[in-house]
């Protein structure tokens, strides 16, 4: 039934308000804008890009959907990414995600 439910665009926690469904989309369709324009990881830091070379905003990202929906959020916002991009960038979100809550690359 899970695969089925993110197949078809679903995986929003069930005791969510309308408000947090939009930004929960909004976040994830920023992280697909993201991957597609700059990358979840840089060879230096600077910039968009924190001291451990991870995009800052992805991580932001990462925090709050960990706050509203945990791990299980996560999962389903890093396989929207990997159905909308390469498997590469899927990969890099994993380890820019490092550390947030129960995320592991």
């Amino acid at each position: 039934m899970d695969f089925l439910r993110n197949l078809f665009g679903g995986g929003m926690p069930a005791d969510v308000d309308h408000h947090t469904r939009d930004e929960i989309e909004r976040m994830i369709n920023e992280l697909i804008e993201i991957g597609r324009k700059e990358d979840f990881l840089s060879e230096r830091p600077g910039g968009n890009f924190d001291g451990h070379c991870h995009h800052i905003r992805t991580r932001v990202i990462g925090k709050r959907l960990n706050e509203v929906g945990g791990l299980d959020l996560m999962q389903r916002a890093r396989e929207k990414v990997r159905r909308k991009l390469k498997a590469n960038m899927a990969a890099h979100l994993d380890y820019a995600w490092a550390e947030i809550g129960d995320w592991k690359p």
